[in-house]
């Protein structure tokens, strides 16, 4: 599984590069605080409703949650399901928080 670096995804979104940014936390999470990705907790891919962004598989797909456990588990599921490109913030949001606050 690959991974991504805070600098590095904050690289990728200054230079305009193309990728999916998806959040896999949970609506409140969310409602807290994120980067700007879609909203589809970790409960809705190990349900296997993937169908909903499977127009995604050959894109980079860059999965966080809090910590960048949940996003692990879901990069792994997203990969078993046939995505070609999918990489997990490491550290998740507290990570971008703690180098570039909210």
């Amino acid at each position: 599984m690959k991974t991504i670096t805070a600098e590095e995804l904050k690289s990728k979104k200054e230079s305009g590069e193309n990728y999916r940014l998806l959040d896999v936390r949970e609506p409140a999470e969310f409602a807290e605080s994120n980067l700007g990705g879609l909203l589809f907790p970790l409960g809705k891919i190990v349900e296997f409703q993937i169908d909903d962004i499977s127009e995604w598989k050959d894109d980079e797909v860059i999965v966080y949650c809090r910590s960048g456990a949940r996003s692990m588990r879901a990069c792994m599921i997203l990969e078993q399901a046939g995505f070609t490109n999918v990489a997990n913030l490491t550290g998740g949001i507290l990570e971008w928080q703690r180098n570039f606050g909210s």
